[in-house]
């Protein structure tokens, strides 16, 4: 990819999620027009209904779409890396379903007892699922080296996670856990600055994480012997993609439930504009694309049954199933 077509991509990546997050604060039940929107932000204008509004629930809700987002993407991108499999992703793996599960597993356990959990304990227990479903994956992977049929095990994986998931949330007394069913189903609702801060903070590590990997993910992805030739640590790189990965996947989990298929996706897409694998172009790229991706699904989400609200696991599903579907059929077409 030449630099001239890097940089015109990235601008135009940049100026479309900057677009699509000044989208999301003014659209919704209280139309606010881009000129308040201006006011409110660069003067500060703290004494209106429309500023608490956006401030409080509009804003931490967008950033968190672009946050979530983008770690969802860059989490697809290392899981398809390390299977060198294109259709894998935390959601198809049952990664996002195992971490489901543990949160509200832990969050009811802590309810029924009076307990509210925290931001970090609700990340540190959906990492708790998310390995536990990679470790169930990976013993599979062993004993099964068809990766279609490790697909296939990842998805009833996922579906038995979400089912236990769904029963504990259905029979639940307390009122707070029978609030858990939106987050089960996935939903950016309830956002705040606290769970902004937290985000951030480790999804920004995650992605310093993957950018010091490029190097010997590029070499990883010609293949297992050219990396040991090109002198890369093949076990540690392997332990760091499922570490890094699964973090993301929790982190995402933790927050906003499963998010379907924005994985697996995303990371085409972008491989499809840039035209190129550089995984030092690829990993901005899939993080950025993600953000935009799912800032315009939490749009639709939010808006196209509006004042209700779907699930936006819902959108991603019906907008981004047939760009899985054809990255199959295309690489059927390229076997055959």
């Amino acid at each position: 990819m030449s630099k001239k077509r890097c940089v015109v991509t990235f601008a135009i990546i940049l100026i479309l999620m900057f677009a699509l997050l000044a989208a999301n604060v003014m659209l919704g039940s209280v139309k606010v027009a881009a000129s308040e929107l201006v006011n409110i932000i660069f003067k500060n204008e703290s004494d209106s209904l429309n500023y608490s509004i956006i401030h409080n629930i509009r804003l931490p809700r967008a950033i968190s779409a672009m946050i979530l987002g983008g770690g969802l993407a860059l989490s697809g991108y290392l899981l398809q890396t390390f299977f060198s499999n294109p259709i894998v992703g935390p959601f198809v793996l049952g990664i996002s379903s195992g971490a489901k599960l543990t949160v509200a597993l832990v969050m009811i356990f802590l309810l029924s007892r009076g307990v509210n959990m925290s931001g970090m304990g609700m990340v540190a227990s959906a990492f708790l699922g998310a390995m536990l479903a990679m470790g169930f994956v990976l013993v599979i992977s062993v004993k099964v080296k068809n990766m279609s049929i490790l697909v296939v095990c990842g998805i009833m994986t996922g579906y038995i996670c979400s089912a236990i998931t769904d029963l504990v949330v259905t029979f639940a007394d307390d009122s707070n856990i029978v609030n858990l069913h939106n987050w089960s189903m996935g939903s950016l609702s309830g956002m705040n600055w606290q769970d902004v801060r937290i985000m951030t903070f480790i999804i920004l590590i995650c992605l310093i994480a993957a950018f010091l990997m490029s190097k010997p993910i590029g070499a990883y992805r010609l293949g297992e012997a050219y990396a040991k030739l090109m002198g890369v640590n093949i076990t540690f790189l392997r332990i760091a993609l499922i570490l890094v990965s699964s973090l993301l996947a929790a982190c995402v989990t933790a927050f906003a439930g499963p998010i379907s298929f924005v994985g697996i996706a995303v990371p085409h897409l972008i491989g499809s504009i840039t035209k190129t694998s550089e995984p030092k172009i690829m990993i901005p790229g899939v993080f950025l694309g993600g953000a935009i991706v799912t800032l315009f699904c939490d749009a639709i989400a939010r808006t196209i049954f509006a004042p209700t609200e779907v699930s936006i696991s819902s959108v991603t599903a019906v907008l981004l199933v047939p760009v899985v579907i054809m990255i199959m059929i295309k690489r059927r077409d390229s076997r055959n």
